[in-house]
């Protein structure tokens, strides 16, 4: 049932991983998914998409046509996820990159991630870089002006979270999706009103 509050506001999902059905990329989606229950239009940009991004290069002005529809992408979006495996306590490259290219929002009348919420998943092996890489992450949001939601989910995939159909089997992890998509949806349906 679409709540009319919330159904024109649109959240982007960013993943920061190339490989296919990975923790990360399912954890974005199952949010997403929650997200779009609650009558949010969503839209999922996924690492193997990031990985046609060039190197960012501050110097370099002219854009090809990916990374123009990325910062177009993020541009229209009312609220963000970001979702990335922790590498080295911090986040993927494919993620930083992609992130990097929005200096291009700086002089916008929104610049950066200015009036958008954004909620943070890492997943990792292992629980101690997971919370380090959500700390970078959430910082990194807050340098471009945008929301890191109250909640930050971190998962361990050590534990398997979910099934062949990369439902979510965790009832408690699922919770998290379904309260980390309220804050996004929540917050972009306060600022747009």
């Amino acid at each position: 049932m679409l709540n009319p509050a919330t159904s024109r506001l649109r959240i982007v999902g960013i993943g920061g991983t190339t490989k296919a059905g990975s923790s990360t990329e399912k954890a974005l989606v199952a949010c997403l998914a929650a997200a779009e229950r609650l009558g949010a239009q969503v839209q999922v940009i996924p690492g193997t998409a990031l990985a046609c991004l060039p190197l960012y290069s501050p110097e370099e002005t002219l854009r090809t046509p990916e990374q123009l529809r990325f910062v177009d992408t993020v541009r229209q979006a009312d609220g963000l996820i970001l979702a990335t495996p922790a590498y080295h306590a911090g986040m993927s490259g494919l993620l930083k990159n992609a992130i990097d290219l929005l200096e291009d929002l700086r002089d916008e009348p929104r610049p950066y991630l200015d009036g958008r919420a954004v909620g943070c998943i890492v997943t990792a092996y292992g629980w101690q870089g997971a919370g380090t890489t959500l700390t970078s992450v959430r910082t990194i949001v807050h340098a471009l002006r945008g929301w890191p939601t109250p909640l930050g989910i971190t998962l361990n995939t050590a534990v398997p979270l979910f099934d062949a159909a990369g439902l979510c089997m965790d009832e408690r992890t699922q919770t998290q999706f379904e309260m980390l998509a309220a804050q996004v949806v929540g917050f972009a349906s306060r600022f747009a009103a």
